[in-house]
């Protein structure tokens, strides 16, 4: 057994040899890498919702100055800009994290007016960033008004040469708005999107009432709303543990009382005449972060592999106007039933598994609906003061 002292030193004519215990050191030494990960790279910070690497694109494009009326600039000397000052690690992590803040099936509020190809719902991905070109969104815009105002703490970047923001003012409430998602050690989070005019609401109505809780802000944050559409189920019948009994429960109001739950997604489909007297099944919008592409061809297997039958075509109709998945019916089927194994079978429906894991003053914590609200406010309090005083030492001046 390896010896307990962590502080023996020997000294010899090869140095000085410290003796450590391999299980102590181990455990440091993963505990200090499992931090790292957790602070610096996978989890979203609770005011403006964003991990240090959007973080450092969006501070970069603004220094820059690629403003949304500004010209696009290629997406390779912002990635450059942002290695050099930033964030030294490679340059495909940077530009995967800013293809992904130009995508509109990815992000509820685009915070990267992106030029070029930036990825597809079909799983596609962005073309070599050396074609590519961006610039802020008046989204992003906000999230960094008043940046040059004092209003935040700056640290020192990765060498000391530069400053870099330790949050942004985030005129907006980004955590809620476009959501998160990411995977830490021992740990991941996963926060839908949400329409900016409910969480507003919302906003204004705890700054009205401190008392309110997370069941009546439910009142006006109904749900996620996603990018690329969809249905989502506000209620979900589950068995008592208890007596055994099924029973309905409202899904939404329970996940945002205690941060995490699941909401069930379906694609939204129509019924429609086909050639003859057939029905087609037309799916215009689907479920968040499904591929397009592996839904159909998982679709053409369970028909091949005759798992579901009275499909007699299959084609995807999506063009510059939309999304349009055609499907035919056969004569003698029963549409409704081919519909309901669809949705058995295949993404056509999905499930959001929600955790609202966030950093708080650093540490990680799973925060109910009223909670996310509350320390954007205290948030937006602190920038609000500290950008008044700046403005008063300048006319004082």
């Amino acid at each position: 057994m390896a010896s307990r002292t962590t502080s023996k030193e020997d000294d010899n004519e090869f140095g000085t040899i410290r003796q450590i215990d391999i299980d102590h050191e181990m455990q440091q030494a993963y505990l200090s890498y499992a931090m790292s990960v957790i602070v610096a790279r996978a989890l979203p910070d609770a005011r403006d919702g964003l991990k240090p690497v959007h973080r450092r694109i969006l501070y970069a494009m603004h220094d820059m100055g690629l403003q949304p009326a500004s010209a696009y600039k290629k997406s390779a000397r912002i990635v450059g800009e942002v290695l050099g000052k930033y964030h030294p690690h490679g340059d495909a992590a940077v530009y995967d994290a800013m293809s992904r803040l130009a995508q509109d099936f990815s992000m509820r509020y685009l915070l990267v007016d992106g030029q070029g190809n930036f990825g597809s719902v079909d799983g596609d991905a962005p073309a070599a960033m050396r074609y590519t070109e961006a610039r802020l969104t008046a989204v992003a815009a906000e999230m960094l008004a008043d940046i040059d105002k004092e209003t935040v703490d700056f640290g020192d970047n990765y060498d000391g040469t530069q400053k870099e923001p330790s949050v942004l003012p985030a005129k907006l409430p980004n955590l809620l708005i476009n959501g998160s998602a990411g995977i830490a050690v021992g740990m991941a989070t996963n926060i839908p999107p949400h329409h900016l005019g409910e969480v507003v609401d919302a906003t204004i109505a705890l700054m009205d009432d401190p008392a309110i809780t997370s069941d009546d802000l439910c009142t006006y944050v109904t749900g996620p709303d996603f990018p690329t559409g969809g249905t989502i189920f506000r209620f979900e019948r589950v068995r008592n543990s208890i007596s055994g009994e099924w029973e309905t429960i409202d899904a939404i109001r329970n996940m945002y009382a205690h941060g995490r739950g699941r909401v069930v997604m379906r694609a939204q489909v129509a019924f429609e005449e086909a050639r003859g007297d057939r029905i087609a099944i037309i799916v215009t919008e689907l479920p968040y972060q499904v591929n397009k592409a592996s839904l159909l061809e998982k679709i053409a297997d369970l028909v091949k592999d005759k798992k579901i039958e009275g499909i007699a075509d299959l084609r995807d109709e999506s063009d510059r106007d939309g999304m349009r998945i055609y499907i035919e019916i056969k004569r003698d089927a029963n549409p409704h039933k081919v519909l309901n194994n669809l949705f058995k079978h295949t993404p056509l429906q999905a499930t959001f598994n929600m955790n609202m894991l966030a950093l708080v003053d650093g540490q990680p914590q799973t925060l109910p609906l009223k909670s996310v609200l509350q320390h954007y406010v205290d948030h937006r309090r602190e920038i609000v003061r500290r950008r008044t005083e700046f403005d008063l030492a300048k006319a004082r001046d």
